[in-house]
């Protein structure tokens, strides 16, 4: 291991060979995660399975940062067009490498400094020892079982933050359902928060499998009409907007469907396209 020369990252190792540093080094970008770098260090952290000459792992980054999370360029942008099969394995690739650092026989030291956000903050959470320089600031995205689609679990967190302007929460309209369709929610809209700025609005499409005889919305409430109860629908989750859309749809029209409800979009999406909902 102390001759490996990875591509995506710098590597290094003391005299001995017992102390191996990896270090994130894109400093211009705060040293930000491509897909390559991603199958790259999960590899690396597999091969330490096999490297008894290592008894310690340093991971840290170049420049006075740790790492800003996925390349917006190289990852974010890409994710926006891919296919949901694509989406998965993706998924299942960064959850390969948090899987490959726990495994790891070595223990995994996250020298953390700077920026430490998104991807590079779970990384360093799946270190197993955290040193922190009073400089550091770290920010990830996480969803907590609720009302899902909504993110309950971080209007949560963000409602017991100090108001000292360094706690931002991303809300959406479902932050505004959730009282009307829980009894009782961990937060007070009016108490809690303070509205900053309108930054998005989006629209909602409704899509069919290909194997369903309809070809506009017309003949599709048709084909509802006459089988009641025998459509299925996934959305994002119970008390999501794309739920509360399509039961809007069924008041209406006087539909049936039925609805199914997933932890998140992909998975809906990967079903439609194997024809478990329609």
């Amino acid at each position: 291991m102390a001759r490996l020369t990875p591509t995506h990252f710098a590597w290094s190792a003391s005299p001995d060979g017992r102390v191996a540093t990896i270090t994130l080094s894109r400093p211009e970008r705060k040293n930000p995660l491509t897909f390559e770098s991603y199958a790259e260090l999960r590899d690396t952290f597999r091969a330490l399975a096999n490297a008894s000459d290592v008894r310690v792992v340093v991971l840290s980054g170049a420049g006075g940062n740790f790492c800003s999370g996925g390349d917006v360029h190289e990852i974010i942008g890409p994710l926006t067009r891919m296919t949901p099969p694509e989406l998965l394995e993706f998924t299942r690739m960064t959850g390969a490498l948090v899987q490959a650092m726990r495994a790891c026989p070595q223990p995994i030291i996250a020298a953390v400094d700077g920026v430490a956000a998104g991807a590079g903050a779970i990384l360093a959470m799946a270190a197993d020892l955290r040193l922190a320089t009073p400089r550091t600031s770290t920010a990830f995205l996480f969803t907590r079982v609720g009302l899902a689609g909504c993110d309950m679990g971080a209007a949560e967190l963000a409602s017991r933050a100090a108001p000292d302007g360094y706690t931002l929460l991303v809300g959406t309209s479902q932050q505004i359902s959730s009282p009307l369709l829980l009894e009782k929610v961990p937060f007070d809209l009016i108490r809690d928060f303070s509205p900053v700025c309108l930054i998005a609005t989006a629209s909602y499409v409704l899509i069919v499998h290909p194997t369903v005889p309809a070809n506009s919305v017309r003949e599709f409430i048709a084909l509802a009409k006459a089988k009641p109860g025998g459509i299925n629908y996934g959305s994002s989750g119970m008390g999501g907007a794309p739920h509360l859309a399509v039961e809007m749809l069924n008041a209406m029209a006087g539909l049936q469907l039925v609805h199914v409800p997933y932890k998140s979009i992909m998975f809906a999406l990967v079903d439609l396209m194997g024809a478990q909902v329609q």
